[in-house]
């Protein structure tokens, strides 16, 4: 891999040496490298300020045949294209254009005793971009099969993700919610990570097969959702849901009120004050205490709340039957409106 600093650095001290500007395009004529400029025409003006060319320059170049050329040409001056004489060096990938280095020659001191310097710099850039396209177009495979097996089981999609990457087929996944370094982007601002360590902590859990990424996906999706539902987990993972690992399972024709027809009562009143409250004495317990400073309510507005809720679900809070359906009523219809 050349990296673009040293393409840079090879630019600049090619002008230097040459004692005229350089400059290196794309073959769209966007300009990736240059050198300090000092005096230049209309057109390099143009390319480097405007970041395009004329459709007179652009003519040119076809003209001139620049694109098929195969080494170092010549350009004579074009002044209705505002365009001194300068040298290209088309750059190369076998068959491939990938751009144009010019060295220009305003005054025509450059020459061809000059050209083993300025094609050994044009060499390095196409390297470069080379390198650069190649792994473009790995990173497009790459995402193209993460977002197959994202979408499910796909055996194929995995042996080919698993050869791209030469990675061994033991290979395992783990999925972060937050994209995290060194992982592969996901949808939803997630991150696919490869054979993590032992004490990775994921979002998705233990780590599944590589042809298994759906499932640590949709892992990671619901302990998001969990988190948003107001869980107090111990850590912000599939590993740490607990009992709410029953509440992610529920099939969707299992109703709120199929559990506990009081939390439908709560969800309807005018405020959440009633419902937020049955949440939290229920998560802690029955503990007036806890429950109060979780709240950040005085002891007595507890105890009129409390009175209200029993009054319109038949369910007592402090003690009594019905407090665990109602306390999975609560989560599960949280669960669900934490949904995105």
């Amino acid at each position: 891999m050349t990296a673009s600093a040293d393409v840079q650095e090879a630019v600049d001290k090619l002008a230097v040496s040459l004692g005229h500007p350089v400059l290196v395009e794309d073959a769209r004529h966007r300009p990736l490298w240059w050198s300090a400029q000092g005096e230049v025409d209309g057109t390099r003006l143009r390319t480097i300020m405007q970041r395009e060319v004329s459709s007179a320059a652009a003519a040119v170049v076809v003209r001139l045949g620049l694109p098929r050329a195969q080494g170092p040409v010549r350009v004579p001056a074009v002044p209705e294209a505002e365009m001194l004489p300068r040298w290209c060096v088309p750059l190369r990938a076998g068959r491939d254009l990938l751009g144009y280095l010019w060295v220009l020659n305003g005054d025509e001191l450059v020459t061809e005793a000059d050209l083993p310097r300025i094609v050994a710099c044009a060499d390095l850039a196409a390297m470069s971009l080379a390198w650069s396209r190649s792994q473009d177009d790995h990173d497009r495979r790459r995402a193209a099969l993460l977002a197959r097996l994202e979408a499910g089981p796909d055996d194929d999609a995995a042996r080919e993700l698993i050869a791209l990457e030469q990675l061994d087929p033991s290979a395992t996944v783990v999925v972060q919610a937050s994209s995290a370094p060194g992982g592969w982007k996901l949808r939803g601002g997630m991150s696919a990570h490869v054979n993590p360590p032992a004490a990775a902590g994921a979002t998705s859990g233990r780590p599944v097969p590589v042809g298994d990424l759906h499932l640590a996906v949709t892992r990671a999706t619901a302990t998001l959702q969990v988190l948003r539902a107001g869980a107090a987990l111990s850590r912000p993972s599939w590993d740490a849901l607990g009992a709410w690992h029953l509440i992610v399972a529920a099939p969707p024709d299992l109703s709120v009120a199929d559990i506990h027809p009081g939390a439908d009562v709560l969800a309807r009143q005018p405020k959440p004050d009633l419902m937020i409250t049955a949440r939290a004495m229920l998560d802690h317990g029955g503990d007036i205490t806890r429950t109060a400073a979780a709240l950040h309510i005085h002891r007595t507005t507890l105890y009129y709340r409390l009175d209200r809720i029993e009054v319109l679900t038949g369910v007592s809070l402090r003690s009594g039957p019905g407090r665990g359906d109602l306390h999975v009523a609560l989560r599960l219809a949280a669960y669900r409106a934490a949904a995105r």
